[in-house]
């Protein structure tokens, strides 16, 4: 039995043996101070995600952002109507498949982007200093291979 407590002496259980616990807990927190932080841009779940995603990948398909951001298709189709009447993101149909769109950030998008970027830093800024630089890269690293079993597995 884990003998984990929280910060405020609530011990954990059985669940302090669960590694999702444990990170759900913290996301939820950092989303919870996300969504205050940008309440005045009026975001919803998945929008800066995706708008960041298509900015570090030009021409990234609508399937591809869909896995990426682990949201249904027909969510993403939702989102990227949303970016696209904020004139932050445009969809062009690919120049290989005619089936297919490739997602591409506007001027305007990547502005946006930067100032969402940099409530993001704010409002990760007391978690992430609770780590060293080295523990914040091992940290990175152990999620991304976690995230590539569970994308394999789908």
């Amino acid at each position: 039995m884990n003998k984990a407590e929280t910060a405020t002496g609530v011990k954990l259980g059985r669940l302090g043996d669960y590694v999702g616990f444990r990170l759900r807990r913290v996301q939820n927190q950092l989303s919870r101070d996300f969504v205050n932080a940008t309440a005045n841009r009026g975001l919803r779940s998945g929008l800066f995600s995706s708008l960041a995603l298509i900015s570090a990948n030009p021409g990234i398909s609508q399937a591809e952002l869909s896995r990426e951001i682990a949201m249904d298709k027909s969510v993403t189709v939702s989102l990227l109507d949303d970016l696209e009447r904020r004139g932050w993101a445009t969809r062009k149909r690919s120049t290989q498949d005619r089936r297919r769109h490739a997602l591409y950030i506007t001027a305007e998008g990547e502005r946006e982007l930067e100032e969402i970027f940099a409530v993001v830093s704010t409002t990760e800024n007391a978690v992430l200093h609770q780590l060293s630089p080295a523990e914040l890269m091992l940290l990175s690293e152990l999620l991304d291979r976690m995230y590539a079993v569970c994308v394999r597995e789908e």
